[in-house]
């Protein structure tokens, strides 16, 4: 009967000890906490060249997908009123400005949500 081996694990091999000040260690453990991972983790993936990917915050996706439907629902009025349809007749200018102008805010709007799940840092 053949012994089998046993693997060596990470806790039983040797750590590598990093020193740094107290504020690099804040800015190293909210990165792994906004990368969803511990800061060992964090650090091991990191160290072995991975990219590393954020948590996107599930309250800023809404805000996006309800955005994104905002932007589909005025797209589609400015498109009907092109069409002709003698149902958009009492459009005027005006009403159409609105629109394009409502379309021109939820762009910037949908940016600003973009930036913020993209470089959550800059919220701090």
């Amino acid at each position: 009967m053949e012994k089998m081996t046993k693997s060596k694990t990470r806790r039983e091999s040797t750590p590598i000890k990093v020193y740094c000040l107290p504020e690099e260690r804040d800015l190293i453990a909210a990165n792994a906490k906004a990368a969803g991972k511990s800061v060992s983790s964090f650090l091991l993936a990191v160290g072995q060249g991975y990219q590393i990917t954020g948590v996107v915050d599930a309250e800023r996706v809404r805000e996006m997908a309800r955005i994104s439907g905002d932007l589909g629902r005025l797209g589609g009025l400015l498109k009907w009123w092109l069409t002709d349809d003698a149902r958009t007749a009492k459009f005027t200018p005006e009403t159409i400005r609105v629109v394009l102008s409502k379309i021109d805010e939820s762009q910037v709007e949908l940016g600003n949500i973009m930036a913020k799940v993209i470089r959550p840092r800059l919220d701090k």
